[in-house]
């Protein structure tokens, strides 16, 4: 697959190591059902962007952020199964980033601004949940655990007035990433 003009191309496979039938996207997918039955491996083109691909329809389930590159079985994209069902293509570029966390839902409690990478919630806040938040500019990655690790969670501009409407199981977010164009 080329990069056609600049555009950013995900291409899933059914087989490891990119082998089996595929289908290539360009755009959000909210149902990937009906292109492949699995996903085993998986090609991001090069373009600027990334892909955040889910395991559920709907941009649901497990989050797998993608950068630009090649993953040859689930495991390279921290996957648990073969189970990918949307995409979503996530635009990053240069340009600020802010974001407002608070520590009850519907922006109650204390508020923290944040405008850079956070990789340990707990050492800049002093607190272990985020039960709403606010996104002004740029797209973000929250992830379950300290130093980016553990589910991570798509967080792009817009108000989240509970942890659910980012997909979170619960409010437990122990770091913060922009996504940034690298």
């Amino acid at each position: 697959m080329s990069n056609w003009g600049g555009f950013l191309w995900i291409i899933f496979y059914e087989d490891r190591n990119f082998g089996g039938r595929h289908y290539e996207c360009m755009s959000d997918c909210a149902d990937l059902h009906s292109m492949f039955d699995r996903c085993r491996s998986i090609r991001v083109e090069s373009g600027i962007g990334c892909f955040m691909v889910y395991e559920k329809p709907n941009y649901t389930g497990n989050q797998y952020y993608l950068r630009t590159g090649e993953y040859p079985d689930f495991q390279h994209w921290m996957g648990v199964n073969d189970s990918i069902s949307s995409c979503r293509l996530i635009s990053s570029g240069p340009g600020s980033f802010n974001m407002r966390l608070y520590e009850r839902i519907e922006f109650g409690g204390q508020m923290m601004d944040l405008v850079d990478d956070c990789p340990s919630v707990m050492d800049r806040f002093h607190i272990n949940d985020i039960f709403s938040c606010n996104v002004t500019n740029g797209n973000w990655l929250f992830y379950e655990h300290p130093n980016y690790r553990g589910r991570m969670y798509l967080i792009r501009p817009g108000e989240y007035k509970r942890f659910s409407e980012w997909g979170g199981r619960s409010a437990r977010v122990g770091s913060i990433r922009r996504i940034m164009d690298y």
